[in-house]
C-alpha cells in the first residue's frame, strides 16, 4: 500500500495504491472516489478490494486543484452540519468536465497497464456518487480495456443534458452493475428508468439494483448516510462482477 505520482497531460494526480500482500500480479482495478475525496475510508476501502486479489489505483480526480485532501474533512462527515463543505466541493466538482474526467481516465488506465504488479488482462472499474458517473464515462471510452464496471449511488447518471453519461450506453463492451440508493434526490426514479432503458436499448450486459432504506452515500462507513446492510450487500454483488469477469480463468 502506497502513495504514487499518475502522470497525466496537465500534470501529477495523487493516487492511492493498494495490492495483495505478494509477488504475483494482479488484475488492476481502477477505483473513482466520491465528492469527499481521497482520504482513509477510501484507502480502507482498496485495501479490501486488493484482500480479495486486485491491484487497486484510487485517484485523487481534483489534482488540478491541489493534493489530497483537497477540502479539510471532518473525521466523521455529516453535510447536514457542516454545509460549507460542500459550498466548497461544488466549483471544483464542477470544473471536471467530461473531457477532461476521459483525458485523466486515459492516464489512470495507462498506468495500470503499466505497472508490474498488474496482468496483462482487461481492468474493472467501480466509482461512488459522482464516481459512478465517472465509471460508466471509461467503460464507455475505453471498451478494449475495461471488461467490468460498476457504480454505486451514483448521481445524475441519466439526466436529461447533452452530455449525461447515459448517452454513452452504446459504446459501453463491458459488463456493467449499479446499486441505486432508493431515498437519493441525486438519481431519482426517472433516471433509474432512463439509466435501465439506455442499457438495455444497447444491448450491454448488466443489472441494476435499487436498494431499500438507503441514501445517496451508502457504502461511505465515515458518513451520516452509511447503511451497514446496503454497504454489504454493494460489496457482494462488486466482487461477483470482478470475480466473473476479470478471473474467467
Amino acid at each position: 500500500m502506497t502513495t504514487v505520482e499518475v502522470p497525466t497531460p496537465d500534470g501529477f494526480a495523487d493516487a492511492y495504491l493498494a495490492y495483495p500482500d505478494d509477488t504475483a500480479q494482479h488484475p488492476g482495478v481502477l477505483l473513482y472516489m466520491d465528492a469527499f475525496g481521497l482520504r482513509p475510508h477510501l484507502k480502507v476501502m482498496a485495501g479490501r478490494l486488493a484482500s480479495a486479489g486486485y491491484t487497486v489505483l484510487v485517484p485523487n480526480v481534483f489534482y488540478r486543484h491541489g493534493r489530497a485532501p483537497v477540502v479539510d474533512l471532518p473525521e466523521f462527515i455529516d453535510p447536514s452540519r457542516r454545509p460549507e463543505i460542500f459550498q466548497r466541493l461544488g466549483p471544483i466538482m464542477r470544473s471536471l468536465t467530461p473531457e477532461l474526467v476521459m483525458r485523466d481516465a486515459d492516464a489512470y488506465l495507462r498506468w495500470l497497464a503499466d505497472s508490474p504488479l498488474t496482468t496483462n488482462g482487461p481492468v474493472g472499474v467501480t466509482g461512488y456518487c459522482m464516481g459512478a458517473g465517472l465509471a460508466l464515462r471509461t467503460a464507455a471510452t475505453h471498451p478494449g480495456r475495461v471488461a467490468a464496471a460498476a457504480g454505486f449511488h451514483g448521481g445524475n447518471l441519466a439526466s436529461t443534458e447533452p452530455d449525461s453519461p447515459h448517452l454513452l450506453a452504446d459504446r459501453v463492451a463491458a459488463e456493467l452493475y449499479f446499486g441505486h440508493a432508493d431515498q437519493d434526490s441525486a438519481l431519482p426514479p426517472e433516471q433509474v428508468d432512463r439509466l435501465e432503458k439506455a442499457l438495455a436499448d444497447a444491448g450491454v450486459r448488466h443489472r441494476c439494483e435499487v436498494y431499500a432504506g438507503a441514501h445517496h452515500g451508502f457504502t461511505q462507513a465515515d458518513t451520516a448516510a452509511y447503511h451497514p446492510d446496503a454497504a454489504e450487500r454493494h460489496w457482494e454483488a462488486l466482487l461477483a462482477l470482478f470475480q466473473r469477469s476479470l478471473k474467467s480463468d
